[in-house]
């Protein structure tokens, strides 16, 4: 046979390439596999030193197939602990698990006592039995805290605290720190080398198995930290969606937060207590305490004062059946009160997190059921739930972790997290309420405002007198007779105290405020509207009327010239023959609207109300006082009692809303700028047709080109003042520069500025030039373009032309007296000069006229 197998090794070292080949066929992974997975039999009085190459193959390569298995950590650890302790010939081996729980780092039993042949469930330490202590005591706790190896040997200093716990004498000491990213997760121990006092530096090597125990360590912690920032993840994502779900109550927000988010909190029952919000009493409550009737308050506060009163809780028994549980008014001995922690915690506001809690001298749990369920209190944390304001408004409390050890430091950061969460949510809420309080304080205010602004039934009857008529009140008589005693009492269109409603030139002066409400109404049925679309004549009479107080007793822009506005849409429309390419309803709307346009005005433009930073700048980013307007005429609209397009079906009050949009936001100057090339290219367009009904279809068929006209007439109406006769123009130019000039006296003393020369009442003398410019920069291209559009409207260019020839007149006359007064001053100052003698120059003296000797004077010119 020997010479046989020589013979044999003779000939593979002679043919190598055939000895490659047979082994690569023969020998394949599988081969290899089940050679070196067959079982070795190691000694257990092996060590180090007597350990052949093949025996610790053995032992690694059982150590790489534990790296392989699905478990948990200690099983995996237990047989990498096994062979260490036959190797280093430990009398045992344990781990000591590193943790922190409210804040404080600590060291916990995992494994004990771990020998050759000791079985895993007889080493593992039940979480109920665990041995735990401070991070800083004994040499496990400084291996942790070094996280270097330590061999130590007898040493009558050694800390005894396990071993008073387990009654095992510890007499010398080799430890290893298992570490993570510089974060020691855990530390395993071998006790007492067996025939030795001492472990010796060679069994100090056993650190190379050790880093299989590390891998283990690290694989499962990492794991572990994928699935805690996995749980936190989704615990934000899903209590977010739900809290902006709910808006309107806390509780409810609160519930579903927490409900959504169960099966991340890996424990089997929590509950949340919602503490009262009261910081003061009412004074009749301390009525009682004051006479000393009843005894004050001595028990626990939150931080901020507030007695701990607890309202309501909350619930959630997760293991078995599900269950929630709503208790209002809990009573103090309630079994998630009455251990006192909830209070503790919402007094202190700290996090307490608690193991063994039946072991606990502090609080008094329940070492029995708490309830029918037979649920057992053993571990607990509670947190409180503090708002953007640092306020504690309830405490969150979470018991016992599904796989029975305490909460750890991750458990506390992930519930820290969601009860953050919670808190600041909390001004969701609150700003959701404050904003309905806004709402309701602001639909109080519009029905205290409406009360004194809407016509009351006397104001009525001054117009629509159906007690004296028909003894009657309005709603109980016929509209077709109420219509004729509306047009009765109305005055007729061509005599409005001598004024023709059909005429340009209507001056309202001769007109009171309260005949220009009859006139208003006039023109609507003028228009053919009211019986057309079915307008209750009480409904228009009040609208009428609540629109003309509506506008504030003002300089220039009160009820006069929202008035004119309208009375000049209604003659564009029927005296300029622009109705044609509007509908009855359009033409309804634009009056209405052009009524309405300026209504609670407030004597300042869009540029002070910005610069002012009122609450209508800070509302409205552009057209400021036209968005005001155009909301507090929809506002009309939405009363029952002064909505005139009532009786319209949805679509067609929908239109009439958007025509009030392009009707009133037109009228701010800003915008006039931007649509006036848009008009004229209608201008031009239809200008060159000769026949009428293709420009009517060339406009009405088109809504866009509708609307820029409407832009444009709004623009007319609201500048129509410039075109009237020169004896009513220039009383209304004195009308807008005395608005103007109380603006400057604003700007002067309120804000501190200086105003613009149109706003200066120290430069009143400039009005006329400053008309003249006005006439030349803004009105000329609308009634010169109109004009052009509709030969009907040309009275009014006309009228402008008029009135910028009188505005020069007068500014010319400026002008030469100017000229003397500077010819004067320069003689002045050439006298001085010669005399050697300095003059100050003050021209601005010489333009600053007093205002009110500018007015007589111009007076007196008229």
């Amino acid at each position: 046979l020997g010479d046989h197998k020589d013979s044999v090794e003779k000939y593979l070292e002679n043919n190598p390439q055939f000895a490659k080949d047979y082994f690569d066929k023969k020998l394949r992974a599988d081969a290899l596999s089940a050679a070196f997975s067959a079982p070795v039999d190691v000694k257990d009085t092996a060590s180090f030193k007597d350990m052949n190459s093949i025996q610790e193959a053995a032992i690694i390569f059982e150590l790489v197939q534990e790296l392989q298995k699905q478990g948990s950590v200690e099983q995996s650890l237990h047989k990498v602990f096994q062979r260490i302790a036959m190797i280093v010939q430990a009398d045992r081996v344990g781990y000591f698990l590193c943790r922190a729980r409210n804040g404080i780092p600590e060291l916990a039993t995992s494994l004990f006592d771990v020998t050759p042949t000791s079985k895993f469930e007889a080493n593992l330490v039940h979480p109920q039995t665990e041995i735990v202590f401070p991070l800083d005591m004994g040499v496990v706790g400084f291996t942790a805290q070094s996280k270097k190896p330590q061999n130590v040997p007898d040493n009558k200093k050694f800390c005894d605290f396990v071993d008073k716990q387990t009654g095992y004498k510890t007499k010398c000491m080799l430890t290893f720190p298992l570490v993570a990213d510089k974060e020691c997760i855990g530390v395993a121990i071998a006790l007492n080398k067996i025939g030795a006092d001492k472990f010796s530096p060679e069994d100090e090597l056993f650190h190379k198995y050790m880093n299989f125990a590390q891998v283990i360590a690290l694989q499962h912690h990492t794991a572990y930290m994928f699935n805690v920032e996995s749980r936190r993840s989704q615990v934000l994502l899903w209590s977010a969606s739900k809290v902006f779900e709910e808006l309107t109550d806390i509780e409810r927000q609160f519930h579903k937060a927490l409900y959504t988010v169960r099966t991340y909190l890996l424990c089997e029952r929590y509950s949340v207590g919602l503490l009262d919000m009261t910081k003061e009493k009412e004074f009749y409550d301390e009525w009682p305490v004051k006479l000393g009737d009843v005894e004050p308050y001595k028990g626990p506060k939150t931080p901020d004062g507030r007695e701990v009163i607890f309202y309501k809780i909350i619930d959630y028994l997760l293991e078995g059946k599900e269950e929630i549980k709503v208790i209002p008014g809990p009573p103090a001995d309630h079994w998630a009160l009455v251990s006192g922690l909830p209070t503790y915690v919402a007094e202190n506001g700290f996090i307490c997190n608690m193991m063994n809690v039946a072991a606990d001298d502090f609080f008094t749990f329940q070492k029995e059921p708490v309830d029918e369920t037979g649920f057992v209190i053993k571990n607990v944390l509670s947190l409180p739930i503090v708002n953007k304001k640092e306020e504690i408004v309830g405490i969150a409390t979470f018991f016992n972790r599904k796989d029975g050890r305490p909460f750890d430091e991750h458990d506390e950061q992930i519930t820290e997290a969601l009860t953050q969460f919670l808190g600041w949510s909390v001004l969701v809420c609150d700003t959701y309420d404050r904003l309905n309080r806004m709402e309701w304080r602001k639909d109080i205010a519009q029905e205290m405002l409406m009360y004194q602004t809407r016509c009351t039934k006397a104001e009525m009857q001054s117009i629509l007198n159906t007690k004296e008529k028909f003894d009657a009140e309005p709603e109980d008589c016929d509209q077709k007779d109420m219509y004729k005693l509306l047009k009765g009492t109305c005055p007729p269109a061509d005599n409005v105290n001598g004024e023709n409603l059909y005429s340009f030139g209507f001056s309202d002066f001769p007109v009171s405020e309260f005949n220009l409400i009859k006139a208003g109404i006039r023109m609507f049925f003028e228009l053919g509207v009211i019986e057309k679309f079915k307008v209750p004549a009480e409904t228009l009479t009040q609208w009428m009327y609540t629109v003309r107080k509506g506008y504030r007793d003002i300089t220039y822009h009160n009820w006069r010239h929202g008035f004119n506005v309208g009375h000049t849409m209604f003659c564009l429309l029927q005296t300029g023959k622009l109705r044609r390419y509007y509908s009855d309803l359009d033409a309804f709307a634009m009056v209405a609207a052009a009524f309405c346009h300026d209504i609670d005005h407030r004597g300042t433009n869009n540029l002070y109300q910005t610069k002012s930073a009122s609450p209508l700048a800070k509302l409205h980013g552009s057209s400021i006082m036209e968005r005001h307007h155009l909301e507090y005429s929809k506002t009309l609209m939405a009363e029952e009692s002064l909505n005139i397009f009532c009786n319209l079906q949805k679509r067609q009050f929908e239109n009439v809303q958007h025509l009030f949009d392009v009707c009133i936001i037109a009228t701010d100057l800003a915008l006039y700028f931007k649509k006036r090339t848009m008009f004229q290219n209608i201008v031009n367009a239809t200008e060159p047709m000769p026949d009428e009904k293709e420009a009517i279809a060339y406009i009405s068929n088109n809504s866009t080109r509708k609307e820029i006209v409407m832009a444009m007439m709004m623009t007319g109406c609201d500048l129509s003042a410039i075109t009237k006769p020169w004896e009513v123009q220039s009383k209304v130019a004195l009308m807008v520069a005395a608005e103007f000039w109380e603006q400057g006296d604003l700007e002067r003393t309120v804000l501190d500025q200086q105003p613009i020369p149109m706003m200066d009442r120290n430069c009143a003398e400039q009005l006329p030039k400053m008309q003249c410019g006005f006439i030349d920069f803004v009105c000329s291209f609308v009634y010169k373009e109109f004009s052009r559009f509709h030969k009907e409207i040309t009275p009014m260019f006309d009228g402008l032309n008029n009135n910028r020839a009188h505005w020069n007149e007068l500014a010319e006359v400026y002008n030469a007296k100017m000229k003397a007064i500077e010819d004067q001053k320069k003689k002045l100052e050439e006298e001085e000069a010669k005399k050697g003698k300095k003059k100050k120059k003050n021209r601005g003296r010489c333009e600053s006229r007093n205002c009110e000797n500018f007015i007589v004077s111009f007076g007196k010119h008229l």
